[in-house]
């Protein structure tokens, strides 16, 4: 049985394990701060997994299907994501990073479908893993042995939560602080650091102090712009959500209740969403059903960075 929003959303030790899943999350950026980058604003997250999940679904018996620049860009400005343009120029981003590439053997040669690239894989298949790990430790599940051992169930798991996370108005709009954040490139993965300096959680404190956060190292190591950043921490501030026990910028920073409890909720229902996918798509998996899946596994997580 998966495990529940409220269940997770009440749990001091999920949000102790969803803080050590943010200095994860930081330290992968810093391994591939470009590739990392896709995902460090919801609009390129969400867009870089409906990508995915249309190459995922590719029928081969039909050469409509998979992802082709106009499917993707239908399905970003049908589901609200990005307008065409973004959507079109996310696309051709990608290509000439190199995280996504043209399927040279097509049946149809008018059409250019686009596969992503194995380092573009692996980084998405650790995110899932990543989570993965973490609803293990809270239920003593075998999640993450199972999608080790067998990894097809990552593509049959991906689309299924892209659609999922797509739909789901709670983590695509979790608060105002939270929107502030990711919603500016680079904006989710300084969001990830703030959170992932908290020491000793105390769910009743009204804030959590994270001692002293340079703009300067934020903006070098994530690539975003002081002005912008400026912008962020002070409309946070005006909020409520944040600040600083001396005067605005210096000093230690702290987090408040607020904010900390948007940052919950939506961990929680992203955790949850994943977990009903996982329950309703490989719930019944045994790992020991396929043991010499582990070899062909290998191909995706050990792929070059």
């Amino acid at each position: 049985m998966a495990l529940s929003v409220e269940a997770l959303a009440s749990s001091a030790g999920f949000f102790n394990a969803v803080l050590s899943y943010a200095r994860g999350m930081v330290e992968m950026y810093g391994a591939n701060p470009r590739l990392a980058s896709i995902f460090a604003s919801q609009q390129r997250w969400l867009m870089a997994q409906s990508g995915l999940a249309l190459y995922h679904e590719r029928d081969p018996q039909d050469p409509a299907s998979g992802f082709y620049s106009g499917r993707f860009v239908d399905y970003i400005v049908a589901n609200a994501i990005a307008s065409r343009n973004t959507a079109a120029s996310f696309t051709q981003e990608m290509v000439a990073y190199r995280f996504a590439r043209h399927i040279a053997d097509r049946p149809d040669k008018r059409a250019r479908p686009l596969e992503p690239t194995e380092v573009a894989l692996d980084y998405v298949w650790k995110w899932l893993q990543a989570h993965l790990t973490i609803l293990d430790a809270l239920d003593g599940g075998t999640r993450t042995t199972a999608i080790e051992q067998a990894p097809d169930l990552f593509a049959r798991l991906q689309p299924a939560i892209a659609h999922a996370l797509v739909g789901n108005d709670r983590v695509r709009r979790p608060g105002p602080t939270f929107d502030l954040f990711t919603w500016v490139n680079s904006g989710g993965v300084v969001m990830d650091d703030l959170f992932s300096r908290i020491g000793l959680f105390d769910p009743n404190a009204q804030r959590a102090d994270i001692g002293a956060v340079s703009s300067s190292d934020l903006s070098d190591r994530f690539m975003i712009s002081k002005t912008h950043l400026k912008r962020i921490f002070s409309k946070a501030a005006e909020l409520g959500s944040m600040g600083w026990d001396g005067p605005p910028g210096r000093g230690n920073l702290w987090l408040s209740k607020g904010f900390i409890r948007e940052y919950w909720d939506y961990q929680a229902e992203k955790f949850a969403l994943i977990d009903q996918v996982y329950a309703r798509l490989a719930g019944g998996f045994s790992a020991a059903t396929a043991p010499a899946a582990k070899e062909r596994a290998l191909s995706i997580t050990s792929a070059d960075p």
